[in-house]
């Protein structure tokens, strides 16, 4: 079979968004990578991965005692015969008030196996999903002096953004990351911490320059949790 040659025609366009400053002021243009921020959404790649992230959420922990667990039971409630009532053979069998459980719940862990490949696919795809809702916003720098929780009220207002808001930040933006944490409605992530559900969960992804991700690097890790660890207050690396 002859190959057939795409052309650049064919090809996505990278989509380009303002370069904002954090006062909301254009600082020019940034240009998002096509492999990125303009692929065709795969809603049932993001659909499983989403689901395997939730299910390593879980917990997992939760148990039931078998009758030979639960205490006592020992004797024999009462004779094999003569009584006219049902034969027992335990106080603590499972049709027995204060007896075991059945083939009830053990400890075990809910984790799926997910390929790397259709984590990132699911990432691209979402980010893909608010970059055609235009609802990327990519800022020069944060810039803060000083860890205030005004300031980053103020800055989410003149950048326009509202509702559920991601922001992503990198190791060295520690004072951004304590200016936006105790917001409720804003959830601070590493930039190689960037996963689907979360970008899924948000109705604004806010980007540095810094932390734009690219066709060449995928910023996703494979997702343990819902909510991934930040690095403690000294600038150490999240564990």
């Amino acid at each position: 079979m002859a190959s057939v040659d795409i052309g650049k025609a064919d090809r996505p366009s990278s989509p380009s968004v303002p370069l904002r400053a954090v006062d909301g002021s254009s600082a020019g243009s940034v240009e998002l990578p096509a492999a990125v921020f303009a692929i065709v959404p795969n809603v049932a790649v993001m659909h499983q991965v989403v689901v395997a992230q939730l299910a390593g959420a879980r917990a997992g922990t939760q148990s039931t005692k078998t009758r030979a667990e639960v205490r006592g039971g020992g004797a024999k409630p009462w004779k094999q015969k003569g009584t006219g009532r049902a034969r027992q053979g335990s106080s603590r069998s499972p049709q027995w008030t204060g007896g075991g459980v059945a083939l009830g719940p053990k400890p075990r862990s809910y984790s799926q196996r997910t390929p790397k490949k259709m984590i990132q696919l699911a990432l691209r795809s979402a980010l893909s999903d608010r970059a055609a809702m235009e609802r990327v916003v990519v800022i020069d720098s944060w810039g803060f002096t000083a860890p205030k929780t005004k300031d980053a009220v103020a800055a989410l207002k003149a950048l326009g953004v509202d509702g559920k808001v991601l922001v992503v930040v990198s190791h060295e933006e520690q004072i951004a990351r304590k200016s936006f944490r105790n917001l409720p409605d804003v959830h601070v992530l590493l930039a190689g911490e960037l996963n689907a559900y979360d970008v899924l969960c948000s109705d604004w992804v806010v980007f540095t320059r810094d932390t734009l991700p690219t066709g060449a690097h995928e910023p996703a890790a494979e997702p343990a949790t819902t909510r991934a660890a930040m690095p403690a207050d000294d600038g150490g690396e999240a564990k």
